[in-house]
């Protein structure tokens, strides 16, 4: 028996300076700014103009996003190249979760794959956080073309030029038209405009014959009967727009849904990535966030954490690769 009442004692600081110098090379690799973030706002980048289902997305999360956070949420519109300028910018930033992008794939997945030259390496040079909701593209036509369903719509182009307009080269939508003109074997021509707003101004007053876009900003178009909408893209109905049959009713197969996620620039602490993946997860449980996404026809919906959206991520960079060489679409600088 030991009778050194003290020996229990050393022993246990003993085993305590152990832990405590098992830890130490963990909080050295942590940054002092990092484990005190946020200390000021921050600023989401999105990269279409306002009005765009990008912008929507962003306005309507930014307010629970900076609650969860505890701080203020910027939401700033950097557009151009269909959405490559504000991708660029947060891929360039300083990698401190101070400037984030909230993005759909047309940015980050299917433009930097449709540039002979693009501005930066989207799975390299963006650390991916979370999904925030899902959208299917929307096939839609103006008040001067008068058919009622994908099939007139595809019919109808194998006799004559049919324009659809897009919020801009190498995204979604585009790509969608790209692959319906396939189906059509006919003459539709993709009309690209700077944002989504152009396209649906001009859809509206019959400069071109219909649009393909994100659902949000044709949503309440669609409702009030300005537009007509001939399908979604969605493997099934969605239940807002219940009596718009998919596009794989007429199209076996052709299934095209967007999401809409949070990038920060890679470098990016774990900590950081981790504290807004919390926050992500946190505001879109809100049952009223859910309700506003739902209301501009976005299905709230979020992945498990950082390392499961980037491998998405990865995955939807080589899928939509492979589907862009394949439909044959037109390289830009």
């Amino acid at each position: 028996m030991d009778k050194n009442p003290s020996t229990p004692r050393r022993a246990a600081l003993r085993r305590m300076a152990c832990a405590m110098l098992a830890l130490a090379p963990i909080a050295a690799a942590t940054p002092a700014w990092a484990q005190d973030f946020p200390a000021h706002p921050i600023t989401i980048i999105v990269g279409y103009p306002p009005g765009g289902s990008n912008d929507i997305v962003a306005r309507l999360v930014a307010p629970a996003l900076g609650e969860a956070l505890g701080t203020t949420i910027v939401v700033e519109n950097k557009a151009g190249a269909n959405g490559m300028i504000g991708a660029g910018h947060v891929a360039k930033a300083k990698p401190d979760g101070y400037t984030l992008l909230l993005s759909s794939a047309s940015p980050v997945v299917l433009s930097p794959q449709t540039m002979s030259k693009p501005p930066f390496n989207a799975t390299a040079d963006l650390a991916a956080i979370n999904t925030v909701g899902l959208t299917p593209e929307a096939i839609a036509v103006g008040p001067n073309l008068k058919v009622k369903s994908l099939k007139e719509l595809l019919d109808l182009a194998r006799g004559k030029q049919v324009t659809m307009s897009s919020s801009g080269a190498g995204g979604l939508p585009h790509l969608t038209i790209e692959l319906l003109k396939q189906a059509s074997k006919g003459n539709i021509v993709h009309v690209p405009y700077k944002g989504a707003g152009p396209a649906v101004t001009d859809t509206l007053a019959g400069h071109v014959d219909g649009i393909v876009m994100d659902l949000p900003p044709l949503y309440a178009l669609i409702k009030d009967g300005r537009l007509n909408a001939l399908a979604v893209t969605s493997e099934k109905r969605v239940s807002f727009l219940a009596s718009v049959p998919t596009a794989q009713e007429e199209l076996p197969g052709f299934n095209v849904v967007n999401w809409v996620g949070i990038f920060a620039p890679a470098g990016t602490p774990p900590e950081i990535l981790a504290r807004v993946d919390a926050a992500i997860k946190k505001a879109i449980a809100r049952p009223e966030v859910r309700q506003q996404l739902e209301n501009v026809a976005v299905v709230p919906s979020v992945m498990g954490g950082p390392a499961e959206f980037q491998a998405f991520f990865g995955q939807e960079f080589k899928r939509w690769g492979a589907v862009i060489k394949e439909a044959g679409v037109a390289m830009t600088n």
